[in-house]
This record gives structure tokens, sequence and C-alpha cells, in this order.
């Protein structure tokens, strides 16, 4: 409760300085009904929305799920607050200019009769409220675009990657993967369809799964089982599990009633035509050549910590060209990169790139979630091993996706001469 209490505090302080700009904005307006109108929409909905929200997560643990309204309450309560940051971001650089004229003007007349007559700082311009207003909605826009749209809007990312020591028989072989599909969060059969047609679109030699296929429960998984299931790929569907697909964030009954929702979780996904791969490896055969498949369970720094990598690489060939499912990427850097038994590539997910930042190929690549993982989207090199961070196909916790885009990765493997 007090950090609660805590929280709500910041955010009126937040509000109240926002709402300085929106006073300025409509001070010079006749209709004082009009006025009053926008004045009180401000505050009601700076009031009800965090009080739905509130209600809704409490609500969520006895039905293990978000209701409609909580989702509606929180996804318009960050839209909200990110176009109110921009906003009040704005209008305080404009108010750090204003004290440094109050000051400017302070020292210019010290002393002097003028000082009395005019107030420490100028007074807050209507421009400036316009601007910033003007600023704010392109972020508010943009939300909205990511909650109705961008959540589904999936998106090819595409890589070559060269290796010395590919076995030639693997030239040319190439990968898709996906990751973090939460179908607990889907709320739309269409477009998810249209990912997985994408998919299969590409046609490609292997098909892996990075982990987190449900949000909590098993049963999530059960209305898409069939559509996942449609993918196929020559040389096989493998997958490992995520954080969430132990049932880690779910108060379930029993322990037994959390180990049965593991086993149908690990049912539902070999009845979906999915090898589960649980700290162990495979070999893939290609013209009397291998590349060796190596699937780890969850381990994340700061997460559950389930894998055993030292089991799971213990009877691979040391001259084996090798490929490694593993969910999060902090794996990567706390016990891969360096490890004796040389991973060529290594497949992660997790980060979903938090689901919003910036991406412009080539120019800038930003999201929050650079705050938490260095190794949060797309390809990176460290030790001579190589490792992808797939940017998520679903989406969890905000309902949406704003510049960071639902991901499908293919990856082409060549031998490099």
């Amino acid at each position: 409760m007090i950090a609660i209490l805590f929280v709500f505090a910041f955010l009126f302080l937040f509000d109240w300085y926002a709402f300085q700009g929106i006073r300025t904005l409509t001070s010079g307006w006749d209709n004082e009904t009009l006025r009053l109108i926008v004045h009180t929409l401000f505050w009601g909905m700076h009031l009800v929305l965090p009080i739905l929200l509130l209600y809704s997560a409490f609500q969520m643990q006895k039905a293990h799920k978000m209701s409609t309204l909580g989702v509606m309450a929180g996804n318009t309560l960050v839209t909200i607050l990110i176009a109110q940051l921009v906003f009040v971001l704005v209008l305080f650089g404009a108010d750090i200019l204003r004290f440094c004229s109050g000051v400017f003007h302070w020292i210019q007349t010290r002393g002097t009769a003028t000082l009395e007559k005019q107030p420490f700082m100028p007074e807050r311009r209507k421009f400036v409220s316009q601007v910033a207003l003007l600023t704010a909605s392109v972020p508010f826009f943009s939300f909205v675009y990511g909650i109705l749209k961008g959540k589904y809007d999936y998106t090819v990312h595409r890589y070559v990657l060269k290796f010395k020591d590919l076995p030639e028989a693997f030239h040319g072989f190439t990968i898709t993967q996906i990751s973090d599909v939460h179908a607990g969060s889907f709320d739309d059969p269409t477009p998810v369809q249209r990912g997985v047609d994408m998919i299969k679109a590409q046609k490609s030699d292997l098909f892996l799964f990075t982990g987190d296929l449900v949000n909590n429960e098993a049963v999530e998984f059960e209305p898409w089982k069939e559509m996942f299931g449609a993918i196929k790929a020559p040389y096989g569907q493998f997958s490992v599990l995520g954080n969430h697909d132990y049932g880690d964030y779910a108060p379930f009954p029993s322990p037994e009633a959390k180990r049965q929702n593991l086993e149908d979780l690990k049912r539902l996904q070999a009845e979906a035509g999915y090898r589960l791969l649980l700290d162990e490896h495979v070999d893939i055969e290609k013209d009397g050549q291998k590349i060796q498949l190596i699937g780890i369970q969850n381990w994340g720094h700061g997460f559950s910590q389930y894998g055993d990598f030292e089991k799971a690489v213990a009877s691979t060939d040391p001259d084996a060209f090798k490929i490694l499912l593993s969910h999060d990427p902090s794996h990567f850097e706390y016990q891969v990169k360096d490890h004796p038994q040389h991973i060529h590539l290594t497949l992660s997910g997790h980060t979903h790139g938090m689901q919003m930042g910036i991406e412009i190929p080539g120019f800038i690549r930003w999201s929050p979630s650079k705050f938490r993982y260095p190794r949060w989207a797309g390809i990176y090199e460290a030790n001579g091993r190589t490792l992808n961070v797939n940017r998520g196909f679903g989406f969890l916790g905000f309902r949406g996706r704003v510049g960071i885009w639902p991901e499908i990765t293919v990856i082409e493997l060549q031998r490099e001469s």
C-alpha cells in the first residue's frame, strides 16, 4: 500500500504539472462550459483509469487473466501517460528558459523599482503549450495505432550469417525462428493467421521456437494449436521453454496442479508437431553431414534458472557446428559466449524489445529494453559466437506494439570460403 500511495502521489504531481499547460491552452476560451468540460475530462481520466486498472489487477488474482476492461484501461492509461510525458518535457524545457529569463532580469533590475512591478518569471506563453500538445500528439497516435494494428504488424527480418566451419551440405540452409507467442494475449484469430501464413511462406528448412508459448496456463494455447501446428519444415520443428511457460506467475491451487500445467503444455507442443528440447541436443543431418541443435530450459539472469547448460552440451560433438535455443539472451552473456564448448549460433527472444521503441534501419535503433538487456534485438557477436534476439511474435502486458513490430526471423547459413 505504501508503494501504491507513493506512485499515486508521484502521478498526481506529474498530472498537476501537465494540467498547468492545459490551463494555459484553455485560458483564452470564451466558452466557460467547454473549458470546464476539458478540465473535468483531464482529471476524470487520470482518476478513473488507475482505479479501474488496480481493480482489474486484483480481479486477475482470481481469474488468472486480465479482464477486457482492465486491458482497455491499461492501454489507455499507458497511451495517455506517454503522450503526457512528452507534453511535460516540452513545458519543462520552456519553464527552464522562463526561469533563466527571470534570473537574468533579476540581475539586471536588482535594487530598482522595476523588479517589484512584474513577477520573477514571465508568464507561460500559450504558443509553448500548443507546441507541447502538437508534439505529444505524435506518440499519442503512434500508441493508438500500436494498440489497434501494430501488435499484429508482422515483420520478417532476414539475416545471412557466414561461418568458416559450417558443413558444406548446410551452405544456404534456412531457419525460421519465432519467439514469445504469448497465446493468452491474442484477441483476434484473423491477423494471427496472417502471421502464421507469413511463417509458412518462408519455406525454410528448419522451424525453431524459442519459448513463452503462453502467458501462464497451458490451456491458453488450446485454441491456437491447430493454427501453429500447421507450420512444417523439412528438417523439423523444435522448441524450448520460456520463463512464462512454467506457470510461475499464476496462483495454482497446488504444486501438483502447477506441475500438471507444465505437462499439459509439453503435451500440447507435441500435438502441434514441435519437438521440445529439454537440456538436450539432436543431430540435424543433411547429405551425410550434420549440425547439432541444442535446447535448454529457461535460464535468465534475474529470472528462473531451470536450464542445465552443462547437461545440454555434455554429449555433443566438440567439433560439430552447434545452434543453441535459449529463451533469455542473458544466458548468452553469462554462460554461453565464454564457454569452452563453442556454440556458433544462439537463438533467443524474451525481451520483446519492450514492444516500444524506434527503429530506422541504418540510422537509429532504440528501445527502453536496452537499459535491462544490452543485447535486446537483432544480431550480435561476442568472442567469435553469434546471437540473435527475436523481438517476439506476440505481446504481453501492454497490449500493443509501437515501433518494435512482431518479428519473424529468417536466417540463411552460409559457409564462408
